[in-house]
C-alpha cells in the first residue's frame, strides 16, 4: 500500500532539520516547514507500518481547528501548500504538554484503575468508571520529553522548576480551556463528545502562540454522543474516533512501549481498517468529504509545492 513515511528534501536557506514521530520538520529562515508523514507512534514508538492518508488527515484536520479558533488565540500557521505540508512561523517552544479532560479515558483512566486518585496534581473523586464525565474539565500537564515518555507533571511543578513562567503559564491555561470549549462545542455540533486533546504553545516574538496540531485524532479522543449516557450505564466500553484502538491493539499482542516487549507488526487488513478510521473522523467532525492525495510521485510535489510557497514568504 503507498503511503508516505518520510522525506529528505535539502531546501534553500535550510538551517536545520528534525524527524518527530510524525512529522518531517524543515527549519528555513523564520520558518518552519511541517510534512506530515503517513507514520504512527503508539507509546511513544514509531511503529513499523505508516498508515496511507494518515499524514493528510492529521494536516488537513489541524488546518481546520487552527483556522477555526484563530479568534481565542494566535496560532503559528501561515501557509497550506500540499495535503500533507504546513508551514509557520518558529516559535520558542513551551517546555510542557497542555493535556486537559472532560472524561475519564485513556491514560487516566489507567491511573486511576490502578489506585490512584491524584493526577498531575489534581485530585480525581472516589467512583468513577472508565468513560464517565468529569464534574469539570481538568488541565493535566505532561513535560515535553527529548527522549522516551513525557512525564506526568502538575502546576506547581511546572512553575516551581521554571519550566514556563507564572504569568505565561496562567494564559496558557486559559487558552487551554477556551480551546477545549470551543473543540467540545464544534464536535457536539457533529454528533460528538470531546473526550481529552492537548494543546501545544510557544512564544514568538514575546508573544504566546498555539503550536503543532490541535483536535486530530493523534492528538485527541471522541466519543459518539448518541447512545453515551446508555453505554455508560450498562458498562459497556465507548466507541471512540482518535487512535486509543491501535494502543488498544499493540496492549492485546504485549506490546506497551516498555523495556524488553517486542513490537509487533499490524496486518495489512488491520492496516487498512486504522486508515479508514482516520478518514472517518476527519469527515466526521469537520462535515467535509475527505479526499484523497495522490502517492504517485508525491515526494517530489510536495518538494515542488514548498518551494513554490517559501517563494512567497
Amino acid at each position: 500500500m503507498a503511503a508516505l513515511f518520510e522525506t529528505q528534501f535539502r531546501l534553500p536557506g535550510q538551517s536545520a532539520f528534525y524527524r518527530g514521530k510524525v512529522r518531517d520538520v524543515y527549519f528555513v529562515n523564520d520558518y518552519l516547514i511541517m510534512v506530515a508523514s503517513d507514520r504512527i507512534s503508539a507509546f511513544d514508538h514509531v511503529l513499523p507500518k505508516p498508515i496511507p492518508y494518515k499524514g493528510q488527515v492529521l494536516n488537513q484536520t489541524a488546518t481546520y481547528f487552527l483556522q477555526k479558533t484563530a479568534d481565542i488565540v494566535p496560532n503559528w500557521l501561515v501557509s497550506v501548500p500540499d495535503a500533507h505540508v504546513a508551514i509557520g512561523r518558529r516559535c520558542q517552544p513551551l517546555r510542557v504538554e497542555m493535556v486537559i479532560r472532560g472524561y475519564l479515558a485513556g491514560h487516566a483512566a489507567r491511573v486511576y484503575n490502578s489506585g490512584l486518585r491524584t493526577l498531575c496534581g489534581v485530585v480525581l473523586p472516589d467512583g468513577l468508571r472508565e468513560g464517565d464525565k468529569l464534574t469539570e474539565p481538568v488541565i493535566t500537564p505532561t513535560t515535553k520529553a527529548e527522549a522516551g515518555h513525557d512525564q506526568d507533571i502538575s502546576r506547581e511543578e511546572i512553575i516551581s522548576r521554571g519550566l514556563v513562567d507564572a504569568d505565561v503559564y496562567e494564559q496558557i491555561e486559559s487558552y487551554t480551556r477556551a480551546l477545549y470549549a470551543r473543540g467540545s462545542e464544534m464536535a457536539q455540533e457533529r454528533g460528538l463528545l470531546l473526550v481529552d486533546t492537548k494543546y501545544e504553545f510557544g512564544l514568538y516574538n514575546g508573544t504566546v502562540m498555539l503550536m503543532d496540531e490541535i483536535h486530530t485524532p493523534d492528538s485527541s479522543r471522541y466519543y459518539f454522543e448518541e447512545g453515551y449516557h446508555e453505554r455508560q450505564q450498562q458498562g459497556v466500553g465507548q466507541p471512540q474516533l482518535s487512535k486509543e484502538f491501535v494502543r488498544e491493539w499493540l496492549m492485546a499482542h504485549g506490546f506497551q512501549g516498555l523495556e524488553g516487549q517486542v513490537m509487533p507488526v499490524m496486518p495489512d487488513d488491520f492496516v487498512s481498517e486504522v486508515t479508514s478510521r482516520y478518514i472517518q473522523l476527519y469527515e466526521t467532525i469537520t462535515g467535509q468529504t475527505f479526499v484523497p492525495t495522490d502517492y504517485h510521485n508525491i515526494e517530489i510535489r510536495i518538494e515542488q509545492k514548498i518551494l513554490e510557497a517559501l517563494s512567497t514568504l
